[in-house]
């Protein structure tokens, strides 16, 4: 994704997979010819993706398409974002929806062990789709959707004394951090990031909020509760354009 990956490196990880520092043909700016027309870009389902710095990835892409003759194909979706970033899909299989809309579908599969990602990388990212029609029609869209590309984000909880006093002070501390790509390892988020402090009563299914703290150096969380009631506690993070939400696994308390 960086400007050091090469074709070479490419041909070597999958067929689904095209990681080059490449830019679309400046001859295919967006239009196209006749009436297709691209209605509707998903990527993973949610418009989100989350990268990690171990597992690999594999992006969806489903772009919609109609033409009164109907879709007879799509090229390859190239997917560009910050810092120089590329992916291209392989070739997409289109499924039609009716007798003038398809939906043509691909993936790419992303190694942060072995894909050189840049942290500067994440961010909104954009999907190009050239699609064809049975009557040769075709629509070219540079930025037919977006999506956010985002670094995997992680927190942490503890709440303590363990067991407590009924009405005693409970105090509850974390730390969320996110995939460094760059070192494969996860660092702590700038200051200043806004996180839920959540809490689910012993028998309940349901997290109410109690309330919203911002984190300190290193992605640091601490904060000063009442113990009431057995149950457990926990943080939620929503997330930014550049990096994942996250939720901790409740940490238990026994009120005694």
């Amino acid at each position: 994704m960086r400007t050091r990956t090469t074709v070479a490196a490419v041909a070597a990880v999958s067929g689904a997979l095209a990681l080059c520092a490449l830019s679309v043909p400046a001859a295919q700016a967006d239009g196209g010819w006749g009436d297709t027309t691209i209605t509707k870009v998903v990527v993973d389902g949610d418009n989100k993706v989350s990268v990690g710095i171990s597992a690999a990835k594999t992006i969806k892409v489903s772009v919609t398409a109609t033409d009164d003759s109907g879709i007879a194909g799509a090229d390859s979706f190239t997917l560009e974002g910050p810092d120089y970033g590329f992916l291209m899909t392989g070739r997409p299989t289109c499924t039609e929806a009716g007798s003038t809309t398809s939906t043509c579908s691909a993936s790419v599969l992303v190694d942060p062990k072995v894909d050189y990602l840049s942290n500067a990388n994440a961010g909104t990212w954009y999907v190009g789709a050239w699609i064809d029609a049975n009557d040769g029609d075709w629509a070219w869209e540079e930025k037919a959707g977006s999506f956010a590309f985002q670094r995997a984000s992680k927190l942490t909880v503890n709440a303590s004394p363990e067991p407590v006093r009924k009405g005693s002070t409970l105090t509850v501390s974390g730390k969320l951090t996110r995939a460094d790509w760059q070192n494969l390892k996860y660092v702590g988020l700038p200051s200043g990031q806004s996180v839920t402090l959540q809490f689910r009563k012993a028998g309940s299914s349901t997290y109410t909020n109690v309330k919203t703290l911002k984190t300190t150096t290193g992605g640091a969380l601490k904060t000063t509760v009442t113990a009431a009631s057995d149950g457990y506690w926990r943080f939620s993070y929503a997330g930014i354009t550049s990096t994942a939400a996250a939720t901790a696994t409740g940490d238990y308390v026994d009120v005694q």
